[in-house]
């Protein structure tokens, strides 16, 4: 017979054999993070922004002396200075109106070329548009499709099981494939003939 599962009234004890100690002493090991460790805080010395420091300095002073240091006028100091702007001013501004001159010409062609291609698309999805709707109608394409029988298509959901669930859902009298057991034409009659 097992011993599992049935109370211990005397637990185990160790250290009473050869070579065992009392295993209820405590032990001497110890790991190193055991040991206390940041028993001392640090303390800032001079030039570490002490609050002796801090307290002494006048921080709005230096704030507005580094403002007033910026000098806009020297932004450009690594650009030569040129003697000659009178000469080469008159031909700079001959040069620029030629230039203005092409460039204008150029968004003027641009300008014109779009707004060309804008009414070409506009007057092709107008074609289609008026195409779709006069071969949309079966009634003005009798001729085209006379043997159509102009029935609804049904729906790709329409004998999904838990569409139309309620109680007073209308009998079809067509019979139609239902993916539902309990809703079936087969269950309707079976129930009807052996339950009822």
């Amino acid at each position: 017979m097992t011993t599992a599962a049935r109370p211990t009234f005397e637990p185990a004890k160790g250290g009473m054999g050869r070579g065992e100690r009392d295993l209820s002493a405590l032990s001497k090991q110890y790991s190193a993070r055991d040991l206390p460790s940041h028993t001392r805080l640090k303390y800032r010395d001079h030039g570490q922004s002490t609050t002796d420091e801090l307290r002494s300095r006048d921080f709005r002073r230096e704030l507005e002396d580094r403002e007033h240091q910026i000098a806009p006028a020297n932004l450009d100091a690594d650009d030569p200075q040129d003697d000659d702007d009178e000469a080469s001013d008159s031909d700079d501004s001959d040069d620029e109106a030629v230039l203005f001159a092409e460039l204008e010409r150029i968004r003027r062609e641009r300008a014109e070329e779009e707004a060309k291609k804008q009414r070409e698309r506009q007057e092709q999805e107008e074609r289609i548009r008026m195409e779709n709707i006069i071969s949309g109608n079966p009634l003005l394409n009798l001729a085209a499709a006379p043997k159509s029988d102009m029935k609804v298509k049904r729906r790709w959901d329409d004998d999904v099981v838990f569409k139309n669930c309620a109680a007073s859902e209308p009998d079809k009298s067509e019979k139609t494939f239902i993916n539902d057991s309990l809703r079936s034409e087969f269950h309707k009659r079976f129930m009807e003939k052996y339950v009822k």
